[in-house]
């Protein structure tokens, strides 16, 4: 007996129920695309990533070197990401995106063949074209392929896929590491980071937008186009990441030297960071997009505060663990965050825009990662608390300045 045919009244159904799920989700092709590739490359790296200030002491650096490759991270991060943008915005977001991972990819070589510490600052100026050079290009996608409303939502389903590996990797990075020592397990994760690089490529391909033709403008000009809300919001998202940058680089530190848990603990308080980051991004993307993402960026500041107040007042693996929810919270607003940015670019400027916004922040927290290695040798709890005040400021100075009918 024959089959009988799929009912024709039940096949539209289906395709509806997966319409309204990709329009829920903000699933479109090109999004999803950026996003895949964005997930696949950190699978790679999140295996050692978090690791690599123990990696720079297992090769001879101090905590004054260590907060001295946080800033100088940061300074890649600051002066690549304009460059970035005009790229994606001239050849491409496609042949970018390449370009990008081609250059990664001799930063994560020379980081795997480093003799000693100073090798692996020359591989973090290639390694860090992923992370910087390629974030216009993402945010550019998000604003060339979904309209205004699905925005939030498009860089929460990023930012979810994103942490997915942010939450395992440093678990399977810390058994590597236990397993093989802090050299080796982070050259095998290295090794690793490489392959899926290679895989990462085929996914970039599909990408399909056109380039937007518009007036070619120097940077003093795309400044200029900046709205004033969007300034402001720079203002107090420079004061919060300083406050991050004080602190971030020496947490595994604090933990592993200070609090005296293992590199495996310490993989795993970092997963418990990224799994609330998950939890939250959801439900917070999608409110977001419909009552205003005001109040979303203000619990974000305000943990970005919290979090290294909570670390240094954790006397238990419990109570660092209350901390490190904390720190997941601190992305509940982020897609919030980022979509405020792309809405007030103009789309023939926008991967420049979010480019310019990017090196703009970053070159201005460049320093802080050195200052917060050198409030370290006056004793570990300093840049902690400094950064907790800080944070604080920042977090007043955007409640009092961006106004609501800006962040909506």
């Amino acid at each position: 007996m024959k089959a009988e045919n799929p009912s024709p009244s039940r096949i539209p159904e289906a395709l509806s129920w997966r319409g309204k799920v990709a329009s829920h989700l903000a699933l479109e092709r090109n999004v999803t695309a950026a996003s895949a590739a964005v997930f696949l490359l950190m699978m790679g790296e999140e295996l050692w990533k978090k690791f690599l200030p123990k990696y720079l002491e297992a090769l001879g650096a101090s905590p004054l070197v260590i907060g001295l490759f946080g800033t100088a991270k940061d300074f890649f991060d600051a002066i690549y990401q304009y460059p970035g943008g005009w790229i994606a915005d001239r050849i491409g977001r496609r042949r970018a995106f390449l370009v990008f991972l081609a250059l990664a990819c001799v930063g994560y070589t020379v980081y795997l063949f480093s003799p000693a510490w100073p090798f692996v600052f020359v591989g973090l100026g290639f390694a860090m074209a992923w992370n910087s050079m390629a974030s216009p290009a993402v945010f550019a996608v998000i604003g060339d392929a979904l309209p205004r409303e699905k925005r939030a939502m498009g860089f929460t389903f990023q930012s979810f896929l994103k942490r997915i590996p942010m939450a395992i990797a440093p678990l399977i990075g810390g058994i590597l590491i236990a397993k093989n020592g802090v050299t080796n397990g982070i050259k095998i994760g290295l090794l690793i980071t490489v392959g899926l690089a290679l895989m990462t490529t085929f996914i970039v391909r599909r990408i399909n937008i056109p380039i937007i033709a518009g007036e070619t403008l120097g940077i003093k000009k795309v400044w200029q186009s900046f709205h004033r809300a969007l300034k402001r919001l720079l203002i107090s998202d420079i004061i919060i990441r300083t406050c991050e940058g004080l602190a971030e680089v020496l947490i595994v530190l604090y933990v592993t030297n200070i609090s005296r848990l293992s590199l495996a603990q310490y993989g795993a308080l970092v997963a418990v960071q990224m799994v609330t980051s998950m939890l939250v991004y959801l439900p917070a993307g999608k409110i977001a997009d419909r009552i205003g993402r005001k109040p979303f960026v203000i619990i974000t500041f305000f943990c970005f505060a919290m979090f290294p107040l909570a670390v240094v007042m954790a006397k238990s693996f419990a109570l660092l663990v209350v901390a490190f929810i904390i720190g997941g919270l601190r992305e509940i607003g982020e897609p919030s965050r980022k979509a405020m940015i792309v809405d007030f670019a103009a789309p023939h400027l926008r991967a420049r825009t979010v480019g310019l916004y990017y090196l703009l922040r970053s070159l201005t927290i460049t320093p802080a990662a050195a200052i917060g290695g050198v409030l370290w040798t006056v004793s570990p709890p300093t840049p902690f608390i400094a950064a907790g005040l800080i944070g604080l400021v920042g977090t007043v100075v955007f409640a009092l300045t961006v106004e609501e009918r800006y962040a909506s």
